[in-house]
């Protein structure tokens, strides 16, 4: 009676863990389709906030870049390689200002030597890319706001919107420009979507789904050996 309970315990957790991942699994496929679809048009968004649109949809924004103030996101890796990303305020008139996402630059091999991001554009641009959000950390303790004083760029490690707009000075939207490839005044760019594939959910799934299928097979022969002569 007790090894049926156990195996019985043991064939409704995998199941149910299998469940979960196929659900995860089926989300994922949902983000990447939203993806796919947001590249194939681009949408002008006038004075609109970015929250006008669904993530990772291409919009056309117009403004100024306010490079004098620009952050440096620490802890960005591509392709192996240290690095970090380029986020530089777009000044918008008539609507909050938005952090636009110039790409992953090396790590210049001294803490004490950031890298060059100057930009030449100073006067009205207008920005395309893709609408995302902010990074952020899995983990607590790998975060690190903007530090105080007047120097730029700042650098810092996964920091929320709120504490950029303090050491900018001005309001932010909450969201960012992720800027498109082709665009100018960028730097390496390929953007693509947080977490694991789809396929990688649903891999887990059938796992566990396998498991699930050993434990009653394990049960059936102990079963049988102990009804056995």
């Amino acid at each position: 009676m007790a090894l049926t309970l156990l195996m019985a315990a043991l064939a409704a957790v995998f199941g149910m863990l299998g469940r979960w991942q196929w659900h995860l699994g089926q989300q994922r496929a949902a983000q990447y389709a939203r993806f796919e679809r947001g590249a194939a048009h681009v949408i002008p968004l006038g004075r609109a906030p970015l929250g006008a649109v669904p993530l990772y949809q291409r919009v056309s924004v117009r403004g100024r870049y306010d490079g004098a103030h620009q952050f440096l996101l620490d802890n960005s890796i591509h392709d192996g390689a240290d690095g970090y990303e380029v986020l530089t305020p777009l000044l918008r008139d008539g609507a909050q200002a938005v952090l636009v996402d110039r790409g992953w630059v090396a790590f210049t091999g001294s803490r004490s030597r950031l890298p060059d991001t100057h930009l030449a554009a100073s006067g009205p641009v207008t920005v395309i890319g893709r609408v995302g959000p902010l990074p952020t950390a899995g983990l607590a303790f790998g975060r690190a706001p903007p530090p105080p004083g007047p120097h730029w760029p700042k650098v810092t490690s996964f920091p929320r919107t709120a504490e950029l707009s303090a050491a900018l000075g001005r309001p932010l939207a909450r969201r960012i420009l992720l800027l498109d490839p082709a665009a100018r005044d960028g730097y390496v760019r390929a953007w693509t979507l947080p977490g694991m594939p789809a396929l990688e959910n649903w891999g887990y799934a059938i796992q566990w789904w396998a498991f699930a299928v050993t434990a009653g097979v394990i049960w059936l022969v102990l079963s049988l050996r102990r009804s056995g002569p």
